[in-house]
């Protein structure tokens, strides 16, 4: 597909270009998300603005114009060559209902370049600050009050001494061994069509997200919770072998490599 023909297709959609791009050289195509309040769907047309030719697939992503007027991504980019781009818009705009919302301004949520899933009005600049003062001084009254109720306690414990001949001690008394902790099944609900990322998990705490370099769309799961994906991007170090194939795991290994569903909520539990 030509240059004209790319462009004439964004204009029929309904998209205008940016006059620069921030990041790179080819021109961004942005228009309003047709439900939703305050976002914009945003493609990455993949034309150079400098030769005026096309260098690479199109990307599309959601972007939430916070109160700031700053663009905050709440969708990965997803790319696709010039016969699914249409599709492909619609496919992200409907995404759009997945992405979780703050609970007290009402904004999409973004993730940060701390990893953390925020608000993006960062409306807790306003109230955190308070709230974390008022919880401080509560914990302080509270952790007195234990002191001084330990030192009650072990006072009278040094006042009470038992006589030698009431005193019993036992015999060959083996230390108690601490119980492990068995291993569970951890599953989550992978579908066909999500649109997926990977994150690492050690010990069962989380430790790295790939979201923004690792992308891809779950063509199919079968009855044993195998999940075939079709990677569409994969900028980090994983090789194709390193990705997750599985809609579980077991918490007996010491590292996992897990599935990110971007295209709405999911979360990883112990199995029933």
């Amino acid at each position: 597909m030509s240059v004209v023909q790319r462009k004439a297709m964004l204009k029929a959609e309904g998209f205008f270009p940016h006059k620069k791009n921030a990041k790179g050289t080819t021109i961004i195509y942005s228009r309003k998300h047709p439900t939703a309040k305050f976002v914009r769907v945003v493609i990455d047309s993949g034309i150079d603005s400098k030769t005026n030719k096309v260098i690479k697939n199109a990307g599309v992503k959601l972007c939430f114009v916070n109160r700031q007027k700053s663009w905050r991504e709440i969708t990965a980019e997803v790319s696709t060559d010039n016969k699914g781009l249409v599709s492909l818009i619609k496919k992200v705009e409907d995404s759009e209902k997945f992405v979780k919302t703050c609970k007290h301004c009402k904004a999409k949520k973004f993730t940060a370049k701390s990893g953390n899933v925020v608000c993006a009005n960062a409306c807790w600049t306003a109230w955190g600050g308070k709230k974390k003062s008022q919880n401080t001084t509560k914990k302080s009254s509270q952790k007195i009050v234990a002191q001084k109720k330990a030192a009650t306690t072990q006072k009278k414990k040094s006042q009470k001494v038992t006589p030698k001949s009431q005193r019993t001690y036992p015999l060959n008394k083996k230390p108690q061994k601490k119980p492990q902790k068995k291993s569970q099944k951890i599953v989550a609900e992978i579908l066909p069509g999500d649109l997926v990322s990977v994150e690492r998990v050690e010990l069962d705490i989380f430790k790295e997200d790939y979201t923004g370099r690792i992308l891809g769309i779950v063509m199919s799961v079968d009855q044993f919770g195998k999940v075939n994906v079709n990677w569409t991007a994969n900028t980090s170090n994983l090789q194709s072998w390193d990705m997750p194939f599985t809609n579980h795991y077991n918490t007996a290994h010491r590292q996992v490599l897990r599935f990110k569903v971007l295209s709405r909520s999911v979360e990883w539990e112990e199995a029933a």
